[in-house]
């Protein structure tokens, strides 16, 4: 007989579960500087917001890569359910952030039409926000499923509480966005990033309340965990301390700190997705099946585990140094090459 010595089906939630989260945070606040662009009053500002992502925007997209693939190396049955249920919101979240892609670097080198490509540097931004909501309210709603395989149409996806949730994606990145803008630069560049931090701000506050309201009504299992008796004293810190941070950040937005918004902002993220975990886990298709009923075999967990544990202090640490390098304030100088 051979035991058991390592349960790698929970290690695997929580690679996926990081790496969904560093996309979330990491390309979350370029895509809301992107949201943002669209209100910067001249050329010299956009310059400086675009300048103010282009040494990591494109490493940040590496943490969707890796959720990707570990979803389907690790959990292969949730990958073949999910993917065909939100097709579409994928479909456009990825024109989306490829659209995005190429206005980024034509608005340098196709001056011509840089107006052009400010709308859709914009527009694409928005738009893969909103679509990403969208999946992770479909998510939240869980998926019509008959045996392993997704049984409802392509449309389901969108639902009211998908499309709230895709605004409130939409609302929350624009407030890390202003809050990495008030980190990067300065003068009046940097009141306008307050200015729209406070609006983002209070949109996040209502979707936050509204969809807090609105989820333990989707399913029965999600109320009871939330308000059944121990649990809402166990849980009681979750939302208390959701309110510190929201109070935290919103005293940022109206003082002069620099970094305060940023930190409060994603403070508000650590403790939504921390709230969705509990709501869902160990659910990794909502209330179909668990991280254990869709793993793969031990034998594949195990020999593609090996690979991640060398690879992702790799990107850990260039990603960091990344981030390092390119410290401090942006300059209207430095241009994107």
């Amino acid at each position: 007989m051979s035991a058991h010595v390592l349960d790698l089906a929970p290690i695997w939630a929580a690679i996926l579960g990081v790496g969904v989260f560093l996309y979330v945070l990491l390309d979350g606040f370029d895509l809301g500087v992107g949201i943002l662009y669209g209100f910067a009053p001249d050329r010299q500002s956009r310059n400086l917001m675009m300048n103010s992502i282009a040494p990591v925007w494109d490493g940040n997209e590496t943490w969707l890569v890796l959720g990707g693939v570990a979803l389907l190396a690790a959990f292969p049955l949730a990958f073949a359910i999910i993917l065909p249920a939100v097709y579409f919101p994928m479909i456009l979240m990825l024109l989306a952030l490829v659209f995005r892609g190429v206005s980024f670097e034509f608005r340098f080198r196709d001056s011509e039409h840089r107006t052009f490509w400010d709308h859709a540097f914009c527009w694409g931004s928005a738009l893969g926000a909103f679509a990403q909501g969208v999946v992770l309210g479909a998510f939240i709603q869980g998926f019509a499923v008959e045996g392993r395989h997704f049984a409802g149409r392509s449309f389901d996806v969108f639902t009211p509480f998908s499309l709230l949730t895709g605004v409130a994606l939409m609302f929350g990145y624009a407030l890390l966005g202003a809050g990495w803008l008030i980190l990067k630069t300065e003068g009046p560049l940097q009141d306008m990033a307050r200015r729209l931090g406070r609006i983002a701000f209070f949109g996040v506050l209502v979707a936050v309340v509204a969809v807090s309201l609105w989820t333990p009504f989707l399913h029965p299992a999600i109320g009871e965990r939330w308000f059944s008796w121990p649990n809402i004293a166990w849980l009681s810190p979750v939302p208390i301390l959701t309110a510190v941070a929201a109070t935290a950040e919103w005293r940022a937005l109206n003082d002069r700190s620099e970094i305060a918004p940023f930190l409060s902002a994603i403070a508000l993220f650590v403790l939504s997705y921390l709230g969705l975990a509990i709501s869902l886990f160990p659910m990794i298709v909502p209330y179909k099946y668990t991280i254990w009923q869709a793993a793969s075999s031990e034998a594949t967990q195990a020999f593609l585990l090996v690979g991640v544990l060398v690879l992702l202090p790799v990107i850990l640490l260039y990603t960091a140094w990344s981030y390092w390098v390119f410290r401090g304030k942006v300059q209207a100088n430095i241009g994107y090459h």
